[in-house]
């Protein structure tokens, strides 16, 4: 090693020092503009700023944010919170990722899989929210810094699939009670199921009603949107396409809030409502440490303890969904981004979230769709959307208490449906058989438990990957010599294998059988 190191020090010119024997040359480097803008990627696309885009910008972010707003107060039922921790974890990221950010599509916040697990690991409880927020914020910023986003590329697709095919049907069916206006139902998924059917002789007309209208109107929206005989049908009236059919989760909400307050003007308490939330922006602190409790103080080695799995899940589940959301609109696009720095990036609104209140987030599908087909030209549509939520929290939240849940449960219900990805069982089937195992593994275990059923897949797709490197194939051919070539680099754990077809196929083709017993030369 010193032998290797002085020839390497010899090898370099006089003029130019090695770096460890010049910290003011280290210095200039860590400091100089290219090194800022690789960590603050605003200044790459800000000198080109120009009106058209700012245009485009505004557009696109007064879309999201109409739509985010509905999907927040939507997305903190399913993490078990209170409404407005909704709201509280959907501007932070709007404002974080547009210095932070690789890409000029994504809008981080709360989405429907990380409100599930923010309720399995959290415990409905705003304390432990936050503080999974902070935590998670952490790993994944360390994570960033360390360069260890190639990590998920170990995590395979099947895996995937299977996880977030069972966490929409986890959420979706976890809304039917609110659409049938039950009460008092475990949040567990096997007991979810039963006593739902057991309760179901209690449901609620009002609810039943209205949830099912809600539902039926946003896929009217959407086929308005996306079908070109409605689009030609709708062509005279351009305002309802552009007006109703995007931001249609905030015009159902509007709309089923419309009716639910004239209901209770007349006295009439047909619907479940959303019920009181606190009004005004949160309060900036850091987040809790500890928590004061019925039975005393849980101090933060508890708090964590009692977390558990969910401080790894969370974060890498986390940027799992952000970083697939992302490379598929860079790439649909025609723009790269970095691993890396969208761990920085989620990492960093995690943590800055956690000072407002927020709970964990991650990139949503939905709302990157909609700034990305709306037309946003930088990360700098955020800022209009995060603007937004903070005017929503300031002077709407009085008018939250009318919301009924029936049409929260119909937004998460047409939002998570997509989701699903049925197909994906033919198209396993059809590339590689073997690779449903994994799948199903992840699939059925997340109904169980999240971790579980992702480490359940990871395992099995491990041992895939370790068969195919122990077990490589190889093409043998004989003309006279026997060549076997291997389809594969040559890995330990194959020698042996490789070792045992080259003496069975070997030997096969250096016997000689004539006039006498085969005899290898």
């Amino acid at each position: 090693m010193i032998y290797f190191l002085k020839k390497v020090s010899k090898s370099l010119p006089l003029s130019t020092p090695p770096m460890w024997n010049n910290p003011i040359a280290s210095l200039r480097k860590c400091c100089s503009y290219g090194t800022f803008r690789a960590v603050f990627p605003i200044l790459g696309w800000l000198p080109r700023y120009s009106s058209h885009w700012l245009r485009m910008d505004l557009l696109a972010g007064v879309t999201v944010g109409l739509t985010v707003v509905p999907q927040a107060l939507a997305y903190a039922e399913i993490a078990g919170l209170p409404v407005q921790y909704g709201l509280y974890s959907s501007f932070m990221g709007s404002f974080v990722y547009c210095l932070l950010g690789t890409s000029k599509d994504i809008t981080l916040g709360p989405t429907a899989i990380m409100s599930l697990l923010v309720s399995i690991y959290a415990f409905h409880d705003p304390a432990y929210a936050v503080l999974l927020a902070f935590l998670s914020g952490c790993v994944q910023l360390a994570m960033g810094i360390l360069r260890l986003g190639f990590l998920v590329d170990f995590i395979s697709l099947p895996v995937i699939k299977g996880f977030t095919s069972s966490a929409a049907l986890t959420i979706g069916f976890g809304q039917v009670k609110n659409i049938l206006g039950l009460r008092d139902i475990p949040r567990q998924f096997f007991l979810e199921v039963y006593y739902t059917f057991h309760n179901i002789m209690e449901t609620r007309v009002g609810d039943l009603v209205l949830g099912v209208s809600c539902i039926l109107l946003l896929v009217l929206l959407k086929m308005m949107k996306g079908h070109v005989t409605l689009k030609h049908f709708f062509s005279k009236c351009l305002f309802c396409q552009s007006a109703f059919t995007t931001p249609r989760n905030a015009v159902v909400v509007v709309a089923a809030g419309i009716v639910a307050y004239s209901f209770e003007n007349q006295g009439l308490h047909v619907f479940v409502l959303t019920g009181k939330t606190d009004r005004g922006l949160p309060p900036f602190r850091p987040p809790p440490f500890s928590k004061v409790s019925p039975n005393g103080t849980v101090h933060f080695d508890k708090m964590v303890w009692d977390m558990g799995a969910g401080l790894a899940v969370v974060p890498l589940v986390g940027f799992l969904e952000s970083i697939a959301i992302a490379k598929a609109f860079a790439s649909q696009n025609n723009y790269r981004i970095d691993p890396n720095q969208e761990l920085i990036a989620i990492g960093s609104t995690n943590i800055l979230g956690s000072f407002v209140s927020s709970y964990p987030v991650t990139g949503s599908f939905g709302r990157t769709a909609v700034n990305s087909q709306t037309g946003v030209c930088s990360p700098a549509g955020g800022i209009i959307t995060g603007t937004i939520v903070l005017l929503s929290l300031a002077f709407l939240t009085p008018l939250f208490y009318y919301v009924p849940k029936a049409a929260l449960a119909a937004v998460i219900i047409c939002a998570v449906l997509p989701v699903f990805d049925g197909g994906i069982i033919a198209k396993l089937w059809k590339v590689k058989k073997l690779d449903l195992l994994p799948f199903f593994a992840s699939f059925l275990g997340c109904f169980w438990e999240i971790q579980y059923g992702i480490l359940a897949g990871m395992v099995l797709s491990g041992i895939i990957l370790f068969y195919n490197i122990a077990r490589p194939d190889a093409k043998i051919t004989d003309h006279g010599v026997v060549v076997i070539q291997l389809q594969s680099g040559l890995n330990f754990p194959a020698v042996e294998y490789v070792r045992n077809l080259l003496y069975r196929h070997g030997l096969e083709g250096t016997y000689s059988c004539s006039g006498a017993p085969c005899q290898p030369f």
